[in-house]
């Protein structure tokens, strides 16, 4: 019988962190072999005599589901791969350049949760206009070892996480600069010119922020943010021209993520990319808008494929109580099901958009509508997780 050299107890960790430490440790690139008749097994460091282990993937989850060892298998490099997973280091503090949709003047330390947010470097680029991504500092607990890439990619990983989960709990919005940049052409500021230069730009942003890594989080000497009673906070905190707020109870709500077991931290990760996607859409399509939106919302309701719609508005209802009526709740799917099915586009895709006129409005009001129902909603589902099962 083949033995599988996955442990248990590693059923609650990231998958990815698991593959990432074996690929770093073992090698690869990695080979398929049998495609056809085996397309969930994959052999590091290649297939055939030169194998070490075997990967085994499951169709419907894509969860890694076992390891085996092959003809070439090391028990020393295996051995290493185990201490990296398993090993107890004490936690250091990640470190890594967010954006919001607020300034950020001031400093903010969640005390049980150990995340912080800092302003940017003074000599940091800053934009000179309020709405804008404005940068800043935010440091978070990491496991860090000896192997650097190993610990990068945490960092990365729980930075990217992170900011998702703060895009959902502040005012303004936070997100992160993309891994995979994109070239446009933009008007560059220019006093000589009324129009400014217009250039082929790279989007891109850096700025020396220290060290990736550091042994305890950052100390300062900038004042602390302005707390504001939770209830409040959502209410009413909006673009004003002050800088960055934090919500009282935010330090316990990071806790009530960093807290969730693999399983719901994997649908509230699915839920913060598709609200994220939201955002960066918005100059794009509001259709895309609007389904990302319905997507974030689907990815916190019950597991299974059946009855969506229905999933969906019993989602509105649990976490957003008197939120939207249901009539409203099956215009929003019914709506959304036409842009993804393509028998339907908003009609400001369209170039229908006249202003004030019914199409346009009732469709602006639903999406305002689901935008602040689906910020409630991944709110409280955070506080209680186990209504939606």
């Amino acid at each position: 019988m083949a033995v599988n050299l996955l442990s248990p107890s590693w059923c609650e960790m990231d998958d990815a962190e698991v593959r990432f430490v074996v690929n770093e440790i073992i090698g690869g690139p990695g080979q398929y072999y049998g495609l056809e008749e085996n397309p969930n097994t994959f052999y590091q460091p290649l297939a055939g005599q030169s194998c070490q282990i075997k990967l085994e993937f499951s169709t419907n989850s894509k969860r890694l589901v076992s390891v085996e060892p092959g003809p070439s298998f090391d028990a020393k490099k295996w051995c290493i791969v185990v201490s990296e997973i398993e090993s107890q280091v004490p936690l250091k503090t990640g470190r890594d350049i967010s954006f919001c949709g607020f300034r950020v003047e001031g400093s903010w330390r969640g005390e049980k949760s150990g995340v912080q947010i800092l302003p940017p470097p003074v000599e940091a680029p800053k934009a000179d206009v309020e709405l804008a991504d404005h940068p800043f500092i935010l440091e978070f607990p990491v496991k860090a070892g000896d192997n650097w890439p190993i610990t990068n990619f945490r960092r990365n990983r729980q930075h990217q996480r992170l900011t998702f989960l703060l895009n959902v709990l502040l005012a303004g919005g936070t997100t992160i600069q993309s891994r995979r940049s994109r070239n446009f052409w933009a008007s560059v500021r220019d006093e000589s010119s009324v129009f400014g230069s217009v250039k082929w730009v790279q989007e891109f942003y850096f700025v020396p922020f220290g060290e990736a890594v550091q042994n305890e989080l950052s100390s300062t000497n900038v004042g602390p943010m302005e707390i504001v009673d939770s209830e409040t906070y959502y209410a009413s905190v909006g673009h004003d021209g002050r800088p960055l707020r934090i919500p009282s109870d935010l330090d316990e709500s990071i806790c009530s993520y960093l807290g969730l077991t693999r399983r719901r931290r994997d649908k509230f990760v699915r839920a913060g990319f598709w609200l994220d996607l939201a955002s960066r859409q918005w100059t794009l399509s509001l259709s895309a808008v609007f389904a990302s939106l319905v997507s974030a919302i689907e990815a916190l309701t019950e597991d299974g494929r059946n009855n969506r719609a229905a999933k969906f508005r019993n989602f509105i209802e649990r976490y957003v109580p008197g939120g939207s009526l249901e009539a409203r709740r099956s215009e929003m799917y019914d709506l959304r099901s036409e842009i993804l099915h393509g028998s339907g586009l908003m009609e400001m895709d369209q170039g229908s958009d006249f202003g004030w006129a019914p199409p346009e409005q009732r469709e602006k009001d639903l999406l305002n509508e689901l935008w602040r129902l689906t910020r409630f909603a991944m709110r409280s589902w955070l506080k209680d997780p186990t209504t939606a099962e």
